[in-house]
């Protein structure tokens, strides 16, 4: 998870730059490569989940539009958490922590978007998410300020789960993956991922041509390339004028990194034109041994252009649905405030 230090400052200073602000939109291709992306196909009597399987939570967006849903620690309630499916473990704050009285854990290093530190855990007995309970989880402890939130849910919460956002509705539903996916219309893209030290990685992607491996982080507020694909761009003259900006991590760690706007994203048979990037090799990238082959954490700035998208982390599956057009002028127009 990391934040820019001011979303609004560097959209205005891109613009003065000459950077293009952030108007990105998302155009569907008709001719997605076969070998990488899959049709849904038609399901005559969809599986629906039982009751007590499928949660739907409605979401709030933060400030910095990253989504949160309201959790329960121990019965007690609600909690927002913000949804990171960058983050290996769920975090809570300390504040919270010392405000619920739990119980300290053991010390774990923590691998931030800036910089490994062994940092201290509580022991969350039972968190649960709608109709969802994770028990006994070691949560690292740290300063509400730097996360943004009074915790954060991350990968360790949903590994056996299908994780559907819905923007148009502003809902998260959460479901088993065993249980069959529900259909979709015929205009979403099915992308085929890969696991990658528990992380799903996107390896059917492409930036301005070259080739990128794309990593889906809804705790990021805006997209962070990795310097192999800064490189690669700039040596085909297709990197436009940059501009610096602070990231920051939930460690309170600062790094500077270099934005700009690339002119198209493809994943699958899907483009994202125009979107803001910061390029920095952030530590993921080192921990995911990405430090050498262009990658991307696509963040909730771009996230957001989608009218849905479908996170299935057992069956290795990314779900998009760009939405209609009238759909996405209304994400444009937020995304340009």
């Amino acid at each position: 998870m990391m934040q820019v230090r001011s979303l609004s400052l560097l959209l205005s200073t891109l613009l003065v730059a000459g950077v293009p602000p952030m108007s990105a939109g998302v155009l569907a291709q008709p001719t997605p490569t076969p070998a990488s992306i899959e049709t849904p196909a038609p399901i005559e009597t969809p599986v629906p989940p039982g009751p007590a399987e499928s949660s739907m939570l409605g979401y709030i967006p933060d400030s910095t539009e990253r989504m949160t849903v309201p959790v329960s620690i121990d019965g007690k309630g609600p909690y927002h958490f913000i949804v990171d499916t960058g983050a290996e473990r769920t975090i809570i704050s300390r504040e919270l922590a010392r405000a619920l009285d739990l119980g300290p854990g053991r010390k774990t290093v923590m691998h931030s978007m800036t910089e490994v530190r062994e940092v201290p855990t509580v022991v969350i007995p039972a968190l649960e998410i709608s109709t969802k309970t994770v028990r006994d989880i070691q949560a690292p402890a740290l300063a509400e300020a730097n996360l943004g939130a009074v915790g954060m849910l991350g990968v360790d919460s949903l590994q056996s789960q299908r994780i559907l956002f819905d923007f148009g509705k502003k809902t998260m539903t959460i479901t088993p993956s065993r249980r069959q996916e529900q259909r979709w219309s015929d205009d979403a893209i099915v992308v085929t991922a890969r696991s990658r030290f528990g992380h799903l990685v996107l390896v059917d992607a492409s930036i301005e041509g070259e080739k990128v491996w794309v990593i889906i982080d809804t705790g990021a507020q805006i997209s962070v390339g990795n310097e192999a694909l800064r490189s690669k761009l700039q040596a085909k003259h297709k990197l436009g004028r940059v501009v610096p900006v602070e990231l920051i991590s939930v460690t309170g760690g600062v790094m500077t990194a270099q934005a700009t706007a690339i002119k198209k994203l493809r994943i699958g048979g899907v483009d994202i034109t125009d979107m803001p990037i910061a390029f920095a090799d952030v530590h993921p990238f080192k921990k995911l041994e990405l430090t050498r082959r262009p990658a991307l954490l696509l963040g909730m700035d771009a996230l957001q252009l989608f009218e849905r998208v479908s996170v299935d982390f057992a069956n290795r599956k990314v779900l998009l649905l760009p939405g209609d057009t009238s759909y996405l002028q209304q994400r444009m127009m937020m995304a340009s405030r």
